[in-house]
């Protein structure tokens, strides 16, 4: 029996006596099942033992569970209207701190600053797999369509507890092959996000070969629940279009003829923990790995999808008020209205003249209202320390990624020396670290396609965007 097992068992047994403590008698058993959720939460608070503590976390989350879709929804409700700060007390330590700066004033005005239901998670989290049920159950809030303050104050609340719990420190790396036991390996299956794997068999090519890599970030408390999996390649160069990885006649090499490691897909399992970071540098980790097995592997790099960057080059195209792109730009760009304009090599040389400066621009200069890339996939591997290396024309041609980036791809490079240089780049001056050939496409002469009177024409590419999108970053 493991360790895991064995405390998982005895969790399970100290939480059986309890509700036998709490619930024993046939009096007891009918006052229990007309005790509603709220009063059980607040017994709960007002617990002082562990054993009936975690007996009534338990009961609270198995009903919980059971709960139709309305009624889950008042459950979240409940949390936030009758689980929120002591506001009488908390206007008394504001006016106690405001004479007194003391060190016990400003713990004292903490924690009445905190709300209740912060303790009642931490609680809930003592029942034998709460973990796992309060991913559930956050996950069952990012799902609903209400959008209000409550909303935003209670998943502050989760991902206030659920960015301590699950501190990188806590993260184990375990690697996943085809011994793997059939129980993670269908999670593999189910959760990757990134390029769909079919079935057994394809899964098989993904884990089974020599130049094949993959491997999953575990939680104690969710043992056999993988948080994010990398899939790796092995090979002698680095690749432009994920075709290359997945094709099913590729040539298989030895691993020991790799002299590049390529990360070509990685996905996060869990919707509950969607946004709640992991830390930086869990990239680095496995590189770590890797390096001790293969010492010959020189570059590290990855072939990754740039989801956010058709829907943004949409909505630039279909601002009226005020124009984000050029006439002669977004006549040029009318190609990709055109479902089969990558089959057509005039299209496909236009369109790839036009869309690779924007490209640049969309990860060098666009930023979130909060300073930060706003393409999630560059901001993970950018905050992981990693150097925009090159922009990859038509790296991905299914429908997924024709839809979300007109088939884009791009290689972000990890070189160990730099990783932590380029991490702080970002994170203290929100600087993206890219490779000159990158950096030049912002820079490099494009002549327009119809130039009007012939005066745009010759001005250079980027001369054009700034002039039209005002130069700074968003």
């Amino acid at each position: 029996m493991s360790d895991t097992s064995f405390f998982a068992d005895m969790l399970q047994s100290i939480t059986d006596r309890g509700r036998q403590l709490l619930f024993s008698g046939s009096r007891a058993t009918q006052v229990a099942a007309r005790v509603d959720l709220q009063t059980l939460c607040e017994m709960l608070l007002s617990s002082r033992g562990e054993a009936s503590g975690m007996a009534l976390a338990a009961e609270i989350l198995d009903r919980w569970a059971a709960l139709e879709k309305e009624g889950a929804q008042k459950f979240l409700h409940m949390l936030h209207e009758k689980f929120g700060a002591d506001t009488a007390m908390l206007e008394q330590t504001i006016e106690h701190y405001r004479t007194d700066k003391s060190s016990a004033a400003v713990i004292a005005l903490h924690q009445a600053a905190e709300p209740r239901r912060q303790e009642l998670l931490r609680r809930l989290n003592h029942a034998p797999n709460g973990t796992a049920r309060l991913v559930r159950m956050r996950e069952q809030l990012l799902a609903s369509e209400d959008r209000s303050a409550e909303y935003h104050a209670l998943d502050a609340d989760f991902t206030h507890l659920f960015g301590s719990w699950f501190n990188r420190g806590f993260l184990t790396l375990r690697p996943i092959d085809w011994s793997t036991p059939a129980y993670i390996l269908e999670k593999i299956i189910k959760y990757e996000a990134v390029h769909e794997i079919a079935g057994w068999e394809e899964l098989r090519r993904r884990l089974a070969p020599a130049d094949r890599r993959c491997f999953a970030f575990f939680h104690p408390r969710l043992a056999d629940e993988p948080l994010v999996f990398v899939e790796v390649a092995l090979t002698r160069s680095v690749p432009s279009a994920i075709a290359d990885v997945l094709d099913e006649a590729r040539e298989q090499i030895n691993a020991d003829e790799a002299t590049t490691a390529v990360f070509y897909s990685i996905s996060n399992c869990q919707d509950g923990l969607r946004g709640i970071s992991f830390g930086n540098f869990l990239i680095k980790q496995v590189v770590d790995d890797l390096r001790r097995d293969l010492p010959g592997l020189k570059n590290f790099v990855t072939l990754s999808p740039v989801p956010g960057f058709a829907r943004w080059l949409a909505k630039a195209r279909a601002s009226a008020t005020e124009p984000l792109l050029p006439d002669v730009i977004g006549q040029a760009l009318t190609l990709l209205d055109d479902p089969n304009w990558a089959e057509v090599e005039s299209s496909a040389v236009e369109v790839q003249r036009i869309l690779l400066p924007l490209a640049a621009r969309y990860f060098l200069i666009e930023r979130t209202p909060e300073g930060r890339p706003v393409d999630p996939v560059a901001r993970f591997h950018l905050g992981n320390g990693a150097r925009l290396e090159r922009l990859n024309f038509l790296g991905d041609r299914s429908s997924k990624a024709m839809q979300q980036a007109h088939g884009l791809m791009v290689n972000y490079l990890y070189k160990l020396d730099d990783i932590v240089a380029n991490h702080e780049a970002l994170a203290q001056r929100g600087e993206v670290i890219a490779s000159p050939a990158v950096k030049s496409l912002l820079t490099q002469n494009e002549e327009s396609r119809r130039g009007g009177n012939g005066q745009q024409g010759s001005r250079p590419f980027a001369h054009i965007m700034n002039s039209k999108l005002g130069g700074g970053r968003k």
